[in-house]
């Protein structure tokens, strides 16, 4: 179980730095779109290995927050789906919302109660 966690916390923070880099980048520049590629592996990654996390409540496998992980994949197809036909609003606004989850769910972590907050307050 500990194993997960931190591969968990590998896609995690990877996809956190290099979303932040790939907002900076050139929008449409081949670095914007292979890195951007990257990060949906990435954020693919985290959710998806979210599934062997352990819910918020100890005799429940899952939990609401992994109702994000689900909304994470969809964005991630809606997101190139809509960059391949050209529809870079739609595009731009499920990539950012799927970053911004990222820094929510990042947040939430430091919250009473856990892992982190025990870790780094504790």
């Amino acid at each position: 179980m500990v194993s997960i966690l931190y591969v968990h916390l590998v896609f995690a923070i990877s996809a956190l730095l290099m979303g932040g880099a790939v907002l900076c980048l050139a929008k449409g520049s081949a670095r914007h779109r292979l890195m951007g590629r990257g990060w949906m592996v990435l954020m693919a990654g985290t959710a998806i290995s979210s599934f062997w996390l352990s819910g918020l409540w100890e005799d429940h496998r899952f939990s609401p927050v992994h109702l994000l992980s689900v909304w994470v994949l969809v964005c991630i197809v809606v997101a190139v789906r809509a960059a391949r036909a050209g529809q870079i609003k739609l595009h731009r606004r499920f990539v950012l919302g799927s970053y911004l989850g990222l820094l929510g769910a990042g947040a939430a972590t430091l919250l009473p109660g856990r892992l982190f907050h025990t870790f780094f307050f504790a």
